[in-house]
C-alpha cells in the first residue's frame, strides 16, 4: 500500500496564501525627475496619480504553476512511500544438542524392535533420534558424537536434512571403544557458548559408564548448570553388566537431576521413542516472530515534477521575452 511518512506536513498546504493575505507587498524606491507643473500634466492625460508601489500581476497560468508546483514540493516532504507486504522471520528460542555415544558397544545387537526382531543399539538409536529431529522443525539442534574423545559433527543448525543425513550415516567405533562422557559434556558446553539463546539443552544418550574422560561428568555437569545448560541423559546399556559394558545409571541421574534435567532408561525400541516423545513435550516449541515491512521511498517523483514544471515554465517565459525583444528592436 502507499503512505506518507509525515502526512503532518500537508496542514502546510494554505501557508503561500495566508503570506500573501497577512504580509504587505514589496515596495522599492526607484529615482524620479520632479517637475513643478506634474499635476497639470496629469490632468492633460488624464489619469490620476496614486502613491505606492506598482504591483505585477500574476497571469492564471503562472498561478496554478506554482500553486501546483508547491503542493508537489509539500508532497515530496511528506515522504509518500510504498510498504511492501511485511516479511517475517522466525527465530529459534531453545538451541538442542544431542550427545551419541558411539562407543563400540553400541554395535550390540540386543535392542528389541516392535516386530519382534533383534537390531544393533546404534541403529535403534538412529530411528528414533531422526524422529525426534523431524517433530522439531523449529529449534537449532546440534550433533556431537563421542568415543575415546567427543567430536563436534553438525554446529547449531536449523538444516534438519542434513543433521537427519549425518546421523543416519554414524557407524559404532568411530570415535574410539570407549566412554568419555565427562568430556562430551565439556565439548556442548563450549558449543553452547556461542549461542544466544535464553534456553538451551543437551540430550546425552549412553549405553556405558565414563571410562576416558579427562574431565569427570559430575564436575563437567556442574558447570554446565552454572551456564543454564539444562542436561537430559537416556541410558540404554545394561546396568547389571560388569566392567567398561555396565551402565551407570546413578552418574546419569545425578546429572540430570544436577541440571534440571531428567533420567531416562530405554530397554527397548518401544521404549526409546517413548522416552525421546516425552522429551518432545517437555521442550515445547518456543520461537521469537520479528516482522519487517520494506518501504520504497517515492518522494523523488513529486520532486522531479515540481522542478520540471517550474523550469519548463519559467524557460518558456524567458524564451517569450527574449523574442520580444527581437523583434522590438
Amino acid at each position: 500500500m502507499y503512505q506518507l511518512d509525515h502526512p503532518w506536513l500537508l496542514f502546510l498546504l494554505p501557508v503561500p496564501l495566508f503570506v500573501w493575505w497577512l504580509l504587505p507587498a514589496h515596495r522599492q524606491t526607484l529615482e524620479a525627475v520632479r517637475i513643478p507643473f506634474f499635476e497639470q500634466v496629469a490632468d492633460a492625460a488624464g489619469i490620476r496619480p496614486t502613491e505606492g508601489s506598482v504591483i505585477p500581476r500574476r497571469t492564471w497560468l503562472q498561478l496554478i504553476v506554482e500553486t501546483l508546483a508547491w503542493c508537489l514540493m509539500l508532497l515530496a516532504l511528506a515522504r509518500p512511500q510504498f510498504v511492501e507486504p511485511p516479511i517475517e522471520k522466525v527465530e529459534p528460542q531453545r538451541d538442542i544438542m544431542l550427545a551419541l555415544d558411539l562407543s563400540q558397544s553400541m554395535d550390540t545387537k540386543d535392542f528389541h524392535a516392535a516386530d519382534g526382531s533383534t537390531e544393533a543399539r546404534v541403529d535403534a538409536v538412529k530411528k528414533v533420534v531422526s524422529d525426534f529431529v523431524s517433530k522439531r522443525p523449529g529449534d537449532r539442534i546440534g550433533l556431537v558424537a563421542f568415543g575415546d574423545a567427543p567430536y563436534p559433527l553438525v554446529p547449531f543448525t536449523m538444516d534438519h536434512a542434513t543433521l537427519q543425513k549425518m546421523i543416519a550415516e554414524i557407524v559404532p567405533g568411530i570415535a574410539g571403544p570407549r566412554t568419555s562422557l565427562g568430556d562430551a559434556i565439556g565439548l556442548a558446553i563450549k558449543m553452547f557458548e556461542k549461542t544466544t539463546v535464553p534456553e538451551k539443552e543437551l540430550i546425552l544418550l549412553t549405553d556405558g559408564n565414563d571410562t576416558a574422560s579427562k574431565m569427570p561428568p559430575a564436575k563437567a555437569a556442574g558447570i554446565a548448570k552454572t551456564k543454564g545448560i539444562v542436561v537430559h541423559t537416556v541410558g540404554i546399556g545394561d546396568p547389571a553388566a560388569t566392567g567398561e559394558d555396565k551402565l551407570d545409571t546413578e552418574m546419569l541421574r545425578k546429572i540430570a537431576t544436577g541440571t534440571g534435567g531428567r533420567y531416562f532408561f530405554g530397554e527397548d525400541q518401544t521404549a526409546l521413542a517413548a522416552i525421546y516423545d516425552v522429551l518432545d513435550r517437555i521442550t515445547p516449541v518456543n520461537q521469537k516472530t520479528l516482522s519487517w515491512q520494506p518501504r520504497i521511498e517515492l518522494f523523488y517523483w513529486p520532486l522531479g515534477a515540481s522542478i520540471a514544471l517550474i523550469v519548463v515554465y519559467y524557460g518558456l517565459c524567458g524564451i517569450r521575452s527574449l523574442l520580444h525583444r527581437e523583434v522590438a528592436a
